[in-house]
């Protein structure tokens, strides 16, 4: 069945028929019509607008990290396009599922070069190479159906993000148009009976074995609990898989505090990870048998063939597993007390990390069982990544392999506004909070009660303890002039607070979490501490 609307009013019923209920973006003149479209389905959509395009995508980014689900956000074309970027590319490094809404000139002035408003060479090339899909709407009729592909790409297979181009001229257009368009099947891999058979005889008989997680694993939490107690084996999580399995488990380790357990494991269990640092670096000295569990063929072989490569989501793969390992597992001795070796001697080794433990400890408190974390580029995050215990999926958030620096503050927006319900705490430094401050505005606009921690030494204080002990002292570039951020988030209307200990640090989280209309940020002034870097 058809009905005639405009290309606007197509695009946002299909995202709302698709289950969009939030919409991060910037309005502008090519996108015009949609946000006509929006304001006469307002009571569908909350429209959170931001300050700045990198604002609205790294929002989305935040969206879909702390939920699984599809986020969308919408922006201009070209400048906009580009500022939005460098969080696409951070979205396809997390494997987020995030749509890029993008305008577009008009059709008839794509590609002549001419000098159009917001013209660029070739977007739909640009979009494509920062995405798993794009592809551009090229009548109103067509919106449905390339928006639901659009939303089937992120839902199946490897989910990282996509992007839908409309020009203006098609989103002002009237025609008829069957919204029943906007659907998609997912489809899964069949399941493939013989490579769980290899997997399960291969793991049953091993007898050190060691599972690595990353974010393929968020959704099979509990089954990866069930594999360690069977198989009495570390659970390993690069960033992206920090929290799939408690911290406070004696099986749960950091990456770095297994590095001692892998020369003596016989079998590896990677679940939705590539395993970078084992496959790398630690392999270069012992390589352990190997079965790989991942949605994506193109990933088992990027860091050498594994010995099983089960194509599947780990959490349709490991029940399978879980019921075929019953009948091959070996008998072993329990592993509990040098798991928990392990992690002691970790503790004892990153114990030097002072005073960034003591505030990742509070920070651990006061967020309690369920809130949010969201690291940055600054030594507390660092710190965090090695050190910080995760009790859940999704409540750690990283840049994972892109180093985004900037990315955490406007990330940590969107994580609140999907997970209202939770405490959420941003960790940064001078020089990434300001990449993303204006968003504050948006924060106080939208009622948005996140927490941020700007942790302050004047500098871009990673690069330059880089150039002081890599490089001689020749520091350049890395001394920083900032505001008081105390007033600078007062003159917002938001909370400013100021802490200089830990213990400080807790009570003005407290009174932060006990705001609950506009956001906090609370500077901590701090001249230096110990790097991370020698952990490596």
């Amino acid at each position: 069945m058809t009905t005639e609307m405009t290309g606007g009013e197509a695009a946002v019923l299909s995202l709302h028929a698709l289950g969009a209920r939030t919409v991060y973006g910037l309005p502008g003149v090519q996108n015009d019509w949609l946000y006509n479209a929006f304001y006469d389905h307002r009571e569908k959509f909350r429209i959170v607008h931001t300050r700045h395009e990198q604002g609205a995508a790294y929002m989305a980014l935040g969206h879909a990290l702390a939920t699984g689900a599809p986020a969308v956000f919408n922006v201009v074309p070209g400048p906009g396009v580009l500022n939005a970027s460098a969080a696409l590319a951070t979205a396809y490094g997390l494997n987020a599922r995030v749509m890029c809404l993008a305008g577009q000139i008009p059709s008839k002035s794509i590609g002549q070069g001419r000098g159009v408003l917001h013209e660029i060479p070739d977007q739909l090339g640009v979009l494509r190479g920062l995405t798993k899909w794009a592809r551009r709407a090229e009548s109103p009729a067509a919106v449905p159906g390339t928006i639901g592909d659009g939303f089937g790409q992120m839902m199946s297979g490897r989910p990282r993000p996509v992007a839908v181009e409309v020009p203006m001229d098609v989103l002002a257009a009237r025609a008829p148009v069957d919204l029943t368009a906007a659907r998609f099947d997912a489809g899964e891999p069949e399941l493939d009976d013989d490579a769980i058979e290899d997997a399960a005889r291969l793991l049953g008989g091993a007898e050190f074995p060691m599972i690595f997680v990353g974010s393929g694993a968020q959704e099979a939490s509990a089954a990866i609990g069930a594999l360690a107690e069977m198989l009495q084996a570390p659970v390993v999580g690069y960033r992206t898989g920090m929290g799939v399995a408690d911290a406070r488990s004696p099986y749960s380790l950091h990456q770095p505090a297994a590095r001692p357990l892998w020369d003596r494991a016989d079998a590896v269990l990677a679940v939705g990870t590539n395993m970078r640092a084992a496959a790398g670096k630690w392999a270069g000295q012992h390589r352990p048998r190997i079965v790989r569990i991942d949605v994506d063929p193109e990933s088992h072989r990027l860091f050498g063939a594994p010995d099983v490569a089960v194509t599947a989501r780990a959490e349709r793969a490991l029940p399978a597993l879980i019921d075929r390992l019953a009948r091959h597992n070996r008998h072993r001795e329990p592993a509990r007390d040098r798991l928990l070796q392990a992690k002691a001697d970790w503790a004892a080794r990153v114990a030097v990390l002072e005073p960034q433990l003591s505030y990742l400890s509070v920070i651990r408190q006061e967020l309690g069982e369920d809130g949010i974390f969201v690291d940055e580029l600054t030594q507390v995050g660092f710190a965090s990544r090695i050190a910080y215990p995760v009790y859940h999926p999704r409540t750690y958030i990283s840049t994972g392999y892109q180093g985004t620096l900037g990315y955490g503050f406007p990330t940590a927006l969107g994580v609140k506004v999907a997970r209202p319900e939770v405490p959420v705490v941003s960790v940064t430094g001078d020089g990434g909070f300001m990449f993303g401050m204006p968003e504050l505005a948006t924060a106080v606009q939208h009622r948005i009660p996140l927490v941020v921690l700007v942790f302050n030494n004047n500098r871009y204080g990673n690069v330059q303890q880089m150039q002081i002990n890599d490089y001689g002292g020749r520091v350049i570039a890395t001394d920083l002039h900032n505001p008081d951020f105390v007033r600078l988030t007062e003159s917002f209307g938001a909370q400013g607070l100021r802490a200089t200990t830990p213990e400080a640090l807790r009570q003005a989280m407290q009174r932060g979490f006990a705001t609950t209309d506009v956001p906090t940020v609370i500077e901590i002034p701090f001249d230096h501490m110990p790097s991370v870097d020698q952990f490596r």
